[in-house]
């Protein structure tokens, strides 16, 4: 059965935050959708997956919000359920970065849309900045894109500051940013231009909606693009991507490293083998182990913990 995937987010102004999470959680959970959506009072971030009937509803619910105009939606399809559980959360911000002051709605960077990025980021003078975390980087990017080498979004007002306070002729003239779907670089454009940054461009849609429009041959992708669910990556024509997980240490394996004598499913891989107590490893083959026995049966080995408080 072929599911479907949307990723979607909206920063806007969002007011009663638990009764609409409620709302969220119990249609969710009546069209047997799963994943995680988050709402903030800067709008609403979330992945999710189930039959089209049921993402049309969702997504057609959160569109009739009278706070929702314009939600940015990129749709996938899995070949199997993408989720094990359904969270549907209330937090301080829909995608962190702990600057309390970034307001998305009044000051962004410029939109580019898929069609039109190649012809931005060659430009000599554009500095092409990748705002996911490293490991996300080494999974697949944009030719020529900058890590900032950050392990979460909080540290990249740091990185960005420095960037900003650099020798003079150092600061680049113009900044492209990208991101997975399009979320963390529209709020990373928002905190350069309040740095100071003029030129700052943002790709609409995020590599997701680059992958979906762009023809693989006159791409500049390069790699496969992390997704936060369970197909791990996905590649141009937002087809299923080639990377698994390693569940020690949760960083995406390709199928080369998967040849390591180090890896073993759901145990380790080279990046955690010698990291981890015989303790966890027998930990993780006994959940290795329930996971399988309940494929075998058909069952999902996770239940929906989602909670109404």
């Amino acid at each position: 059965m072929t599911l479907t995937v949307a990723a979607l987010y909206h920063f806007t102004h969002i007011d009663d935050l638990e009764g609409k999470r409620d709302e969220l959680l119990g249609l969710c959970r009546a069209e047997d959708v799963y994943g995680t959506l988050i709402l903030a009072k800067e709008g609403i971030n979330g992945t999710i997956a189930g039959p089209a009937s049921g993402i049309e509803n969702v997504i057609g619910c959160l569109s009739s919000w009278p706070e929702i105009n314009g939600l940015e939606v990129k749709y996938s399809a899995s070949s199997s359920r993408a989720f094990k559980r359904l969270k549907v959360k209330v937090k301080k911000e829909i995608v962190t970065m702990g600057v309390p002051d970034v307001d998305v709605a009044k000051d962004v960077g410029t939109y580019v849309e898929p069609k039109d990025w190649n012809e931005l980021i060659e430009r000599d003078d554009v500095l092409v900045v990748d705002t996911r975390n490293s490991y996300e980087f080494g999974v697949g990017r944009f030719a020529g894109a900058l890590d900032p080498e950050t392990e979460t979004f909080r540290e990249f007002p740091a990185w960005a500051q420095d960037l900003a306070s650099g020798e003079e002729g150092s600061k680049p003239t113009a900044v492209a940013m990208y991101c997975t779907g399009g979320i963390r670089c529209e709020k990373a454009t928002a905190y350069m231009r309040k740095l100071g940054f003029v030129e700052v461009y943002h790709l609409k849609g995020g590599i997701l909606k680059y992958l979906e429009q762009v023809p693989e041959k006159n791409s500049l992708w390069e790699g496969e693009c992390f997704v936060f669910d369970e197909r791990v990556t996905v590649r141009h024509g937002l087809a299923e991507g080639n990377y698994r997980l390693c569940y020690g240490c949760m960083n995406p394996i390709s199928p080369d490293e998967r040849q390591s004598p180090n890896f073993e499913e759901g145990v380790s891989c080279s990046n955690c083998y010698d990291s981890l107590s015989n303790y966890d490893r027998d930990r993780f083959r006994e959940r290795q182990k329930q996971i399988n026995l309940a494929k075998d049966r058909g069952e999902s080995h996770f239940e929906d913990r989602a909670r109404l408080r």
